[in-house]
């Protein structure tokens, strides 16, 4: 629930960005995007008492065993269910999990060696299960109808609360029936083939008009592709490769994360309070559950597997030396696993669903100091991330090779076969505020984009605000940032490109893998929920 102090004009006009900007003051787009926010979204702030930073070790998620191996594949049975953890020392807070944690546990698994996920729904609600930068069939793949039903829950496939409508803040939910959906009761199998590079994945809810708060409750986990080239390459492994979910949350008074849902039972009625409509902020960072942690580490090179799993929240990571110094981030695999060749970073930004693999060598920093991880785009506490002593000296025969990787796609802009153009505006969602693409908001009923299997095609995206997309089944390249070349942080493979206000982008994919109903969005989670969603095709 909204902490009740209200938002201040400096808040809804630095903090709410250009949508919280043009409702406060009636400017223009124009007027309101020449301000360019640092951050879309409000922030919510907590209710109990926040520790200091850099006190609770960082947890590492456990890695989830599977119920049976054959040839044909591993199995895994996954509960979602209520639990309560104490995320904030001496608090207990109720969750919603993946297997009573959060994060979930990790999957590990091999390329080209596929698994199946059996999900047993025991939450009060719906859910959906979306494997994020997955090549996964369309059965698998977690479109938001395709729910699984918990127990006594009703059949009627219209009904508010199945997620078939859009919150905007105002007025009931706008019903719409999907004639595609596929509803199951209690359990569902995802099959995920993983036929595709070795990479950073991660798992969370996808159910329709709900996904923010189901993520926000805890609904997300972690999913780690491996495969023999990346295992040859010598990189930092076993205790020196650490997996970082990064998560911003605030906290009620009772302990219980602090959400601004118009229906908090998150049955009925979806959306958020009018001053969060451009996004839900916290003021406590966590990474893998923990508030601002801290790792004890070696004087060696480690392998960040970062992932921000934040609903709103844009990070601008910087590492930090006790006295003053930055060291490189070494970046080595996007979205959809490694590079060609390494790109240094002394700052390097991350936007909701954005993965980053990234390397960093304590060797030359003093034991016993730290090392801080910064986020230059907060204030307050959300500037800080986490922390890492350097403990000992230590053996390490890692390397960086100059040479990561040879298998990325060449495609040119003369592969495509079509150039597409896509806005993703604020606009007029059943009498609300809604947020659009092409002024049009999601309807599972419609085509939005049909393209052949095979085909390369570019993209070009416009943003009013902060919008980070997201493409279903395939990744990316990105060719230009408003007419210039990409910036540094663009290498590799991509499945979700980070918008800035007012900025275009163009993008070039190849629609392979598999045919089906597939979609595109923001994964801005508050976007995403009021209608910032369209259907991709592939026949």
């Amino acid at each position: 629930m909204p902490d009740g102090r209200g938002v201040t004009r400096r808040r809804m006009l630095g903090i709410g960005g250009a949508l919280g900007l043009m409702a406060a003051s009636g400017l223009s787009a124009s007027a309101a995007l020449a301000r360019r926010p640092s951050i879309t979204g409000a922030e919510l702030r907590s209710a109990v008492a926040l520790p200091p930073p850099f006190q609770a070790p960082l947890p590492i998620p456990a890695v989830l065993k599977p119920v049976s191996t054959s040839a044909e594949g591993d199995h895994y049975r996954i509960t979602q269910r209520e639990a309560r953890a104490e995320l904030l020392p001496g608090v207990t807070t109720p969750l919603w999990t993946y297997e009573g944690s959060f994060p979930g546990p990790t999957i590990e698994s091999r390329r080209g060696r596929p698994v199946t996920v059996t999900h047993r729904n025991e939450l009060p609600v719906p859910t959906v299960v979306h494997l994020h930068g997955g090549r996964t069939p369309a059965a698998s793949d977690g479109y938001p109808t395709d729910l699984v039903l918990p127990a006594g829950w009703p059949d009627a496939p219209t009904q508010p609360g199945h997620g078939s409508g859009h919150g905007s803040g105002h007025g009931a939910p706008h019903v719409m029936h999907d004639p595609r959906a596929v509803v199951t009761r209690l359990t569902r199998d995802y099959t995920f083939p993983l036929d595709q590079r070795a990479t950073l994945l991660w798992y969370h809810d996808h159910r329709m008009d709900f996904t923010a708060p189901a993520i926000w409750r805890g609904l997300a986990g972690l999913h780690i592709v491996r495969d023999d080239a990346e295992d040859a390459l010598g990189l930092p492994a076993g205790p020196r490769e650490l997996p970082l979910m990064i998560a911003d949350r605030a906290f009620a008074a009772d302990g219980s994360l602090a959400y601004p849902s118009l229906d908090p039972t998150l049955r009925e009625r979806p959306g958020v309070h009018e001053p969060y409509l451009g996004g839900v902020l916290g003021d406590v960072i966590l990474v893998n559950g923990a508030p601002w942690p801290v790792h004890e580490a070696d004087a060696a090179r480690y392998r960040l597997r970062i992932l921000n799993a934040s609903n709103a929240r844009h990070y601008e990571l910087e590492a930090v030396t006790d006295d003053g110094r930055r060291l490189d981030l070494v970046q080595i695999g996007a979205d959809q696993g490694l590079l060609a060749t390494p790109v240094t970073h002394r700052l390097l930004p991350i936007a909701p669903a954005e993965r980053y693999d990234v390397i960093i060598d304590f060797s030359g920093v003093p034991i016993g100091s730290r090392v801080r991880l910064l986020n230059r785009l907060g204030s307050g506490r959300t500037r800080e991330v986490m922390a890492f002593r350097v403990a000992r000296r230590a053996a390490d025969d890692s390397t960086i090779p100059r040479t990561l990787a040879t298998d990325l796609p060449a495609w040119r802009r003369t592969d495509a076969v079509r150039v597409r153009d896509f806005s993703f505006r604020a606009g007029r969602l059943h009498g609300g505020h809604g947020w659009l693409i092409g002024g049009l908001p999601f309807d599972p009923a419609r085509s939005d984009v049909t393209t052949r299997l095979g085909d390369v095609e570019v993209w070009r995206l416009i943003a009013d605000v902060h919008h980070p997309i997201h493409l279903h089944l395939v990744g990316f390249q990105v060719l230009s940032r408003s007419g210039r070349p990409p910036l540094p942080h663009d290498a590799g493979l991509k499945d979700t490109i980070s918008l800035r206000p007012g900025e275009a982008a163009e993008i070039i994919t190849r629609f392979d893998g598999y045919r089906g109903r597939y979609l595109f969005h923001c994964h801005n989670a508050e976007h995403e929920d009021m209608a910032m969603m369209a259907n991709l095709e592939i026949i």
